[in-house]
């Protein structure tokens, strides 16, 4: 690490915007977590950034509504320097900024702590699908700490990503089969008979023997594009 680096991560760690807890902090139970409300001193909605880089999006949001808390995730402590100093220069307090790894987000924040993700231009990880922000993994993990209504939004620029990316929730139906369709594959459904619309990821197929019969297919709703 540069001089550089390390003096602005060293200057960091001495901002009151700056969170940085250890893993025996996690593991024993983060002061911050269930309390996020207390250090913004409201009750305003929480929204998350994971991999929040330099903080540019989560200024930019925090921004745009004040009356929001933002909190930029990352791991990378000397690229949020940006992010709290600007905040603090501008006095921009429904800011801050944690310095974990994302895979420790639900023992940082309580059931029900956040109201919105997001998740900007994340590394699609094409050969480590486990690593993907978006993956089942992840998922699970961000179940712990949200509010039952809150969104997930995702912002990429890889199809790779965009295709894998689905939403827990599924649909079952029946159709007269269509043999070229195989699981993983993404399909566009507009259906007023059984209201059902929208972009989706297909799980499994139960294909008939017989043409005049009906095949079964589990999907689960695929994300949009922001």
């Amino acid at each position: 690490m540069s001089k550089n680096k390390l003096a602005k991560f060293a200057e960091t760690e001495t901002f009151p915007n700056f969170f940085q807890p250890s893993m025996e902090e996690l593991t024993k139970g983060f002061d911050k977590k269930g309390r996020w409300h207390d250090f913004f001193e409201n009750n305003n909605p929480i929204v998350l950034e994971l991999g929040c880089g330099r903080g540019e999006y989560t200024i930019g949001l925090a921004k745009f509504y004040p009356e929001k808390n933002f909190i930029g995730m990352d791991i990378k402590g000397a690229r949020m320097w940006q992010g709290c100093r600007f905040a603090i220069d501008n006095q921009m307090k429904n800011v801050a900024f944690l310095r974990t790894q994302i895979d420790y987000v639900n023992l940082c924040f309580d059931k029900g702590e956040i109201e919105e993700i997001w998740i900007t231009f994340p590394d699609p990880q094409p050969k480590k699908k486990n690593k993907r922000l978006t993956s089942l993994r992840f998922l699970e993990r961000y179940k712990q700490c949200i509010a039952n209504h809150a969104k997930i939004n995702l912002k990429t620029d890889s199809d790779l990503l965009y295709q894998y990316t689905h939403m827990n929730n599924t649909i079952s139906f029946n159709y007269l089969p269509i043999y070229y369709l195989e699981p993983n594959t993404r399909i566009t459904i507009d259906d007023p008979n059984s209201s059902i619309y929208g972009d989706y990821i297909i799980q499994s197929i139960s294909l008939p023997l017989d043409i005049s019969s009906t095949m079964t297919i589990s999907a689960y709703k695929a994300l949009q594009k922001i």
